[in-house]
């Protein structure tokens, strides 16, 4: 197959692209920047500018199935602009997609999109999967809705698979290093009442749940998550034996958390406890189950 993907050059989009090219498919990427753009017989690079609602259109040609990741990241501190910048890289580059399409001969049969777990509710105790429809209300709840809702108007070229993505964890970025750092320097503690869950995925599992989501046209609501969400405590205390060092701090509690980093804290205080039901539900395996066995490949590395 041709694949389409949004944000191939980011941590996700990096192994999925080549995970794919070594199966034998055929990778179509959209960069912002054109020195990034390579013509090789199976990865293809392709300009666009989002803001300017550029494209070019030969990205589509014989594509059958887009995968979209790209969108700004969320661990940077929520000022007004960068809020806008959060929606905008999503919904915008989704909307010109949609309509880049729209004017194209391309008949694609499967659209993906990230999307992620913040749409659920707070929950210490409710484990929430794929058929709740209870929704949070937050400013990130709100994005994946808007996220949602231009993933779900590509309906009308073919199927159309929603990954909400947990906290994913990897020796190559993401949420783990900032976690990690001071617990290696030795000034690690919980935070906030340490008892609040995290949904997190291994970046491995990730990957390979875009590439199941492909190869068996999954559709609708795929939780990206593993089987076992964490508490903060736990996890804390996992990367301290991990790295041989000891919690000696209290707990940092979350009314300077929300000082510091204001609406932002939700993404370290807010519980998430989501399981990944539908994928239990098929034949998918993940190979990273536990947050243990996660932490000890991860950390290996470093």
């Amino acid at each position: 197959m041709t694949i389409l993907i949004t944000g191939a050059t980011g941590l996700i989009g990096t192994e999925l692209s080549q995970q794919l090219v070594q199966s034998g498919h055929t990778i179509h990427y959209l960069t912002t920047s054109k020195q990034k753009c390579v013509n090789e017989p199976h990865y293809k690079g392709f300009y666009w500018n989002i803001a300017c609602k550029e494209i070019d259109t030969a990205c589509l040609e014989g594509v059958d199935v887009i995968v979209h990741l790209a969108g700004a990241s969320i661990a940077k501190r929520w000022t007004k602009k960068y809020r806008e910048e959060i929606i905008s890289s999503r919904i915008d580059s989704s909307n010109l997609l949609f309509d880049a399409l729209s004017r194209s001969n391309t008949k694609i049969k499967h659209f993906i999109s990230a999307s992620g777990t913040a749409i659920y509710p707070e929950s210490y105790s409710t484990l929430y999967s794929e058929n709740n429809v209870d929704t949070a209300s937050s400013f990130l709840a709100d994005v994946v809705k808007q996220w949602e809702a231009t993933a779900d108007k590509f309906s009308i070229f073919g199927k159309v698979t929603k990954v909400r993505t947990g906290v994913v964890l990897s020796s190559k970025g993401g949420a783990l290093q900032p976690i990690l750092k001071p617990i290696a320097w030795g000034f690690g503690s919980y935070l906030g009442s340490g008892n609040q869950y995290m949904s997190w995925i291994h970046v491995q599992d990730l990957v390979n749940v875009y590439y199941y989501s492909i190869e068996n046209a999954l559709e609708g609501v795929v939780n990206g998550v593993a089987e076992e969400p964490v508490t903060n405590k736990k996890l804390t205390q996992c990367i301290a034996n991990l790295v041989k060092k000891p919690l000696i701090l209290p707990a940092i509690p979350a009314f300077i958390l929300k000082l510091m980093l204001g609406q932002m804290s939700e993404l370290i205080l807010k519980s998430e406890k989501v399981t990944c039901q539908k994928l239990k539900n098929t034949e998918f395996r993940f190979t990273f189950k536990t947050i243990d066995k996660a932490l000890i490949e991860i950390l290996g590395k470093k």
